[in-house]
């Protein structure tokens, strides 16, 4: 099987606008959650989120782009083209064929959906755009991706709730490492922050009012943000060949299902797909240094999460360093895993493990090293990502500093 390797990387998120940006506010604690600024917000009991404020579209995007584009497409799209830039990839003959896009995202283009039912249904309009259904259908991302870049290969896209972007990341590792893609654009994105998005999720009493405190013991909730990050990941041999920089090697992918319950996960389940990571990768849990936890700051999430290390880990799980950036750039669901890559670059890139903030209490359930409020200096060689979605699907990376 071929070595996979990350040679690009684009972001944009509460946090920052780009990569760069994005790491700052990782090593900084920056807390990227604000208070929430659309229409009808009034309406709503939650009023916080990891919402891009500064956003200009109609500086990025013509008329006729933005008549096709949803806010998660237009996030995708701007870190398409960091990421494909910074990797120094053009794709044209041979390797056009070769190359192909697998994104993740759970709502697609849910802004898009609220305006048009409010029209409908609000204001009475017996008509709406004739490019609503290409502006909402999740594969939209992917499709303009691939059209913008001439890549026509495997495209896709992925949709399992909280899981997708590392859903979508493995099957890319895995078109790869086996041969069917030289190249993969992947990652995923969400924009969920709207009337009809944020009043869903009050729904199920999970979110918090306040902040996102992952693994502290007065956690009340998770808080939701939006944006997208975006790679590039290429056969090993043919970035070597063509001198590209290398920002770390994937080395193993395992998912699982819960097959329990929609809403409430499962620690066995959660386990076997972080033991199926390091087995897939060939690593033993005394190789792995740090975790970019899934840590939604909920109740059962955390604890579970926590649980699920330990029995994975073993006696290692108490040496080990697992931090949920969550509580810094928010919960964007179907995207939220590949924003959570960049902080498991930064780790084996530059030395720095990015902390937990809000932590304020510790909870004998969640007994491990959290990295609480402070980021911290550290050398480690293997990673992994952890993403546990609703419907109790599994999905865990791992990754090696760079050969």
């Amino acid at each position: 099987m071929k070595r996979v390797v990350i040679t690009g990387a684009g972001t944009v998120n509460a946090l920052g606008l780009d990569v760069a940006s994005t790491l700052a506010g990782f090593a900084e604690g920056k807390n990227g959650i604000s208070e929430l600024n659309f229409r009808d917000v009034d309406r709503l009991a939650i009023k916080i989120g990891g919402q891009i404020h500064d956003w200009d579209a109609e500086g990025r995007f013509n008329r006729q782009q933005m008549a096709l584009y949803d806010r998660f497409t237009q996030f995708t799209l701007v870190a398409a083209q960091q990421a494909i830039g910074q990797s120094g990839l053009e794709f044209v003959g041979e390797l056009a064929l070769r190359s192909g896009v697998v994104l993740g995202t759970s709502g697609g283009g849910l802004t898009t959906q609220d305006d048009n039912y409010r029209m409908v249904y609000e204001e009475g309009k017996n008509r709406v755009h004739p490019f609503v259904v290409p502006k909402l259908m999740n594969n939209a991302a992917t499709s303009h991706v691939s059209m913008e870049y001439n890549l026509k290969g495997p495209c896709f896209t992925v949709s399992t709730a909280c899981a997708s972007s590392n859903h979508a990341m493995g099957q890319a590792f895995n078109m790869v490492r086996h041969g069917v893609a030289t190249a993969m654009v992947t990652g995923g994105s969400e924009s969920m922050l709207c009337f009809g998005g944020v009043k869903a999720w009050e729904g199920l009493r999970v979110m918090s009012k306040d902040a996102c405190r992952p693994f502290s013991m007065n956690r009340n909730g998770m808080v939701q943000g939006e944006g997208a990050a975006v790679f590039v990941f290429e056969d090993y041999e043919h970035a070597k060949a063509r001198g590209a920089e290398i920002l770390a090697e994937v080395i193993g992918f395992a998912m699982t299902s819960d097959a329990s319950d929609i809403v409430m996960p499962s620690k066995q389940g959660a386990a076997r797909a972080i033991s199926g990571a390091m087995q897939d990768a060939r690593i033993n849990a005394s190789d792995v240094g740090y975790i970019n936890a899934h840590g939604t700051g909920t109740a059962a999430n955390d604890k579970t999460e926590c649980a699920a290390v330990a029995d994975a880990l073993g006696a290692h799980a108490d040496d080990i360093m697992i931090s949920s950036t969550k509580s810094m750039h928010g919960h964007l669901i179907g995207g939220t895993g590949a924003v959570e890559l960049l902080a498991c670059i930064m780790a084996l890139r530059d030395g720095i493990i990015a902390p937990t903030i809000n932590y304020e209490e510790a909870d004998p359930e969640c007994a491990l090293d959290v990295v609480p409020n402070e980021a911290r200096d550290a050398n480690v060689d293997v990673v992994l990502s952890n993403a546990f979605a609703f419907g109790g699907l599994n999905a865990v990376l791992a990754l090696r500093k760079a050969p």
